[in-house]
């Protein structure tokens, strides 16, 4: 995980700053969860109300070019954004509503490298999506 923030970075890339901007870094920045741009509209405007939702478009298409945020899709449609410099974790999505569950095995990071060895590659990095629909508890 980096020892920097949203903020930081942005403002070490030269990113000029506004006090809206600021406010969107600083939503991002306590967003535990994969936020999308309506979402983050919503959380800004509670701290801001003069936010648009124009500013927040832009203001993420910025920090995404910027290579602060990565964009997520899930398939639903909707893109969602979080810290490009959060250590990494792979995503489980429930497609009956749309929650997104982080985590890490070593088991999968481990046979992903074995992989790429195999095929005569060294792993550079990965993205893994998982899909799926919780199970029924009274079946099993």
């Amino acid at each position: 995980m980096t020892d920097t923030t949203i903020l930081e970075r942005c403002e070490a890339r030269g990113l000029r700053m506004t006090e809206q901007r600021r406010t969107i870094a600083t939503v991002l920045e306590s967003s535990d969860d994969h936020p999308d741009v309506d979402e983050l509209y919503a959380r800004a405007s509670a701290v801001d109300p003069g936010i648009s939702i124009a500013t927040v478009y832009r203001t993420v298409k910025l920090f995404e070019e910027a290579g602060i945020l990565e964009k997520l899709e899930f398939g639903d449609g909707r893109a969602r954004y979080e810290d490009a410099e959060r250590e990494h974790h792979d995503h489980l999505i429930d497609v009956t509503t749309g929650d997104v569950v982080e985590f890490v095995d070593p088991e999968i990071e481990a046979l992903q490298e074995k992989i790429a060895r195999r095929l005569g590659y060294k792993l550079q990095g990965h993205r893994m999506e998982l899909f799926g629909v919780p199970l029924d508890k009274s079946k099993d």
